[in-house]
């Protein structure tokens, strides 16, 4: 309890501090297009979903903090200062004994995100503190060897792909390539001075070919034993070829060891998209053939980029659940989801569910607010690529198909809709139709020059008032 409460209260500066510094991958311009026909069938199918969930559930959730984190032992980790790392992680490992979600209820959530509007998802099969949240035969420290092994859905990875799967979710399974629980990653002969692993790879080639070994067992059986997966999301971006670290890898603040730790990323793609036809394999940050889209996190890039790419973005402040967190508003999520598609990106967004297996009320309330916004607008959004000219002043603009264009018109919270919606460039064809798309009603415009006027009746200007964003159709 003493390591709860004082996680707790230092949760919110962590995470507006450190964590940003530390954890977060920011935006790279690198890309590489992938060569089979398949995979990239599925990347542009992929690129028409738009907008998804990535859950964090693991044994964080027990005590509500941050997720996996904490057991790190670098400089930016705030902890008890009066207690012993080697007690904290012995303590933070030891939540297997008390993590028994009797509430899980996978198809609440599927419900939730489908409500949402939301068309993938991803799911944190393993965090990097090493805990399984699906039933491998290569570890013993997972859901399913704890007070919910007798649990018919004890093989919880099972059971959420399943509920997202029948709501016809594209299925993305999170996989962290470190591990902090194995032998063969942080080994108990040393201490754990950081992220990395703590041995030398190059004096202890067995142990580091076990892990290999370990990584790709487990990888085969997310890819064999779970049904259908479209994507696989690897993180832990620090293990990596050595001769793939940039300044992009530098920039991050964290320690770089003088060696490879290599996992054979080519040997391991080989088999899951064998396993998995057209898989999707985003290996994040390690630029190349397994970085199928890019993963900017917690931000937008500043302009567009016709390449794939996608802002994963917390709906409150973290990724997991943690008690108290402050959610953002529908109209915010609405108001980002824009400015990426707009920016030709994806919007991945992050919901935790509590230690029960259960969402919050208010993150489901959100979420259905968001898909009233998207079940009337979404024609603005889904199946879009970017425009030529994405942006004007305050509006965003996204293609169709052919020549149809949206204007996609954010409505900043507690202010008026302005009766008279302008930009220039992107200009509607002469002689054709501006509708809005909420209403399917087509409003008066006209053209002075470069620069298009829409005018709005007054009798909407009160009915949209506190509504998220109007979106526009017309040809251009």
């Amino acid at each position: 309890m003493k390591y709860k409460i004082i996680l707790s209260a230092f949760l919110l500066l962590i995470l507006q501090n450190s964590f940003s510094q530390n954890t977060i991958h920011p935006t790279s311009s690198l890309y590489q297009y992938p060569k089979e026909p398949e995979v990239r069938q599925k990347l542009e199918n992929w690129r028409d979903l738009k907008f998804g969930m990535i859950i964090h559930w693991g044994l964080y959730a027990v005590p509500g903090i941050i997720e996996s984190w904490s057991i790190c032992n670098e400089e930016w980790i705030t902890r008890d200062s009066m207690s012993r790392y080697d007690d904290y992680k012995k303590w933070y490992w030891g939540l297997s004994k008390d993590f028994n979600p009797t509430k899980f209820d996978p198809e609440s959530w599927a419900k939730a995100a489908k409500s949402a509007g939301m068309k993938y998802l991803v799911f944190t099969t393993k965090h990097h503190d090493g805990f399984n949240m699906f039933d491998t035969k290569y570890s013993d420290f997972k859901i399913s060897n704890g007070p919910f092994a007798n649990n018919p859905r004890a093989d919880v990875a099972k059971y959420v792909f399943d509920a997202f799967r029948k709501e016809n979710f594209m299925i993305g399974a999170y996989f962290s390539k470190p591990d902090w629980h194995t032998q063969y990653f942080w080994w108990d002969r040393y201490a754990t001075p950081d992220r990395n692993v703590n041995y030398d790879i190059r004096k202890n080639p067995w142990r580091w070919n076990k892990y290999k070994e370990f990584t790709y067992n487990q990888i085969n059986e997310l890819t064999s034993n779970y049904g259908s997966v479209d994507i696989l999301w690897l993180d832990g971006g620090w293990v990596r070829p050595l001769n793939t670290v940039n300044d992009e890898v530098r920039s991050w603040g964290a320690p770089i060891p003088p060696f490879s730790q290599e996992i054979d990323m080519p040997k391991i793609a080989t088999m899951a998209r064998k396993n998995q036809p057209g898989l999707l394999i985003v290996d994040r940050t390690v630029h190349g053939p397994y970085e199928n889209y890019r993963t900017p996190e917690q931000s937008i890039p500043k302009t567009k980029s016709d390449t794939p790419w996608e802002s994963c973005i917390t709906l409150g402040g973290a990724w997991g659940y943690v008690p108290n967190d402050n959610f953002k508003s529908a109209s915010k999520v609405v108001h980002t989801l824009i400015e990426v598609v707009a920016k030709g990106g994806s919007l991945l967004l992050g919901v935790g569910p509590t230690a029960e297996g259960t969402l919050l009320d208010v993150q489901v309330e959100r979420l259905n607010e968001i898909g009233k916004w998207l079940n009337a607008n979404g024609e603005a959004i889904y199946k879009t690529r970017a425009a030529n000219i994405f942006k004007d002043k305050e509006i965003f603009f996204t293609k169709g198909d052919k020549n149809t264009h949206f204007a996609l018109i954010p409505i900043a919270e507690n202010q008026s809709v302005n009766p008279v919606i302008s930009w220039t460039n992107n200009s509607p064809k002469t002689g054709s139709k501006i509708v809005l798309l909420s209403e399917n009603q087509n409003l008066k415009w006209e053209k002075k020059g470069n620069k298009t006027f829409v005018y709005l009746p007054k009798e909407l200007l009160e009915k949209y008032k506190s509504y998220p964003a109007l979106a526009l159709k017309f040809e251009i």
